[in-house]
């Protein structure tokens, strides 16, 4: 019995660390003025190239979003596409375009699906008058992840191909 009651207050006195713990944090989010601003918005995957890295994807270039469990262009992204094309076309640097999944599915449908978002993506941009030399593809299916949380906007931002300059 004795021994019962010690592991008892261990796991008390751990609970209690922890909730003390959680609430240090929770205050100091209170203090912010600016604390959850952010977590009510909800930004466009649609953008104009501004010369920054976005995702894994090397400036100007853009990634490429895709819907869930689809390799297909989206109609808004080919605006991204376009401009990712004119300047590959410009410059005409190797690039290495990265099929990435939403952490959904398993390990060989989101590789083989990351292949595919790859593939989709080179075939765009060849139509577009991208040499397909200066152009490889691998799949990291969800291997790769941007955003861990378990939620849309995470999946979303993770279902992408990311164009990235090899030197």
């Amino acid at each position: 019995m004795k021994k019962m009651e010690r592991v008892l207050s261990v796991v008390l006195g751990l609970t209690m660390l922890t909730l003390v713990g959680c609430a240090d944090k929770e205050k100091k989010k209170c203090d912010d003025p600016n604390a959850g601003q952010a977590a009510n918005t909800q930004e466009s995957l649609d953008s104009e190239p501004i010369g920054i890295m976005e995702g894994r994807t090397s400036g100007p270039m853009l990634p490429l979003y895709f819907d869930f469990d689809s390799s297909a262009v989206r109609p808004d992204q080919t605006v991204r596409m376009d401009g990712n094309a004119s300047f590959l076309k410009s410059k005409p640097v190797k690039i290495r375009i990265e099929g990435n999944c939403d952490p959904r599915g398993t390990q060989e449908y989101n590789m083989a699906l990351g292949e595919r978002r790859a593939l989709s993506a080179q075939k765009y941009l060849a139509d577009k008058g991208v040499s397909k030399d200066n152009m490889t593809t691998i799949s990291y299916g969800a291997e790769q992840l941007l955003l861990q949380g378990h939620d849309e906007l995470s999946w979303a931002q993770n279902r992408r191909a990311d164009f990235v300059i090899v030197k």
